[in-house]
Parts: structure tokens; C-alpha cells; sequence
């Protein structure tokens, strides 16, 4: 009924930059906070990027000053804009939100597929 689709990973050398975006779709009501997180092989999941309806926002420490996340409520889309890449960026991006989806009482945590970034040295 809800679906969130991850678009914009790809290959990318060190220091470069690359934008992520994630679309919400399907029978909405509302979208309360969305988040990105990243898992690579081997490695715990980890969030990387959490934001508010308001837009209120929080990074991982590894990720402050280098990555940024916004939403446009009008779209009920969340991106995230990754610069100055490091090969330990490499990962499978994950993103999330709370919806509460239409003729439901409580809101759900949906994630999407994932996007597949790499960084090259």
C-alpha cells in the first residue's frame, strides 16, 4: 500500500559527490520522520541521516559536514546529498519513513529497497 523507492547511487571516485533521493508513494496520509541508513558487508546497519516533518535534522559523526539531508513534503520525498566520498562510504543505502498510511489509525515504518553507492580510492 506504501512504497518508498531509492534512486541515485552508482560509482563514484573519492572526494566526489553523489544525491540520493527516495519517493514515497501509494496510499498516504501523512509522512511523520524519514531517515537514510547504510549497511555494508559485514557491518552493522547504521543510521546516517534522520529528519522531521519541520526539518529538524541529525547525522552520524562520520557523516557531519560532508552529508546533507532535506525533504519536500509537496513530493513526500526525502534526499540525501553526499559530498566529499570516502571509499568507507561505500554501502547499500537504505531509506525510511514513518507513514501513516490513509484509513489506518497508527503510523508504520516502511524502508525501501536500498541503492547500491560505491567509492573508488
Amino acid at each position: 500500500q506504501v512504497q518508498l523507492v531509492e534512486s541515485g547511487g552508482g560509482l563514484v571516485q573519492a572526494g566526489g559527490s553523489l544525491r540520493l533521493s527516495c519517493a514515497a508513494s501509494g496510499s498516504i496520509a501523512s509522512i511523520n520522520a524519514m531517515g537514510w541508513y547504510r549497511q555494508a558487508p559485514g557491518k552493522q546497519r547504521e543510521l546516517v541521516a534522520g529528519i522531521t516533518t519541520s526539518g529538524s535534522t541529525n547525522y552520524a559523526d562520520s557523516v557531519k559536514g560532508r552529508f546533507t539531508i532535506s525533504r519536500d513534503n509537496a513530493k513526500n520525498t526525502v534526499y540525501l546529498q553526499m559530498n566529499s566520498l570516502k571509499p568507507e562510504d561505500t554501502a547499500v543505502y537504505y531509506c525510511n519513513a514513518d507513514v501513516r498510511a490513509t484509513m489506518r489509525r497508527s503510523s508504520y515504518v516502511y524502508w525501501g529497497q536500498g541503492t547500491q553507492v560505491t567509492v573508488s580510492s
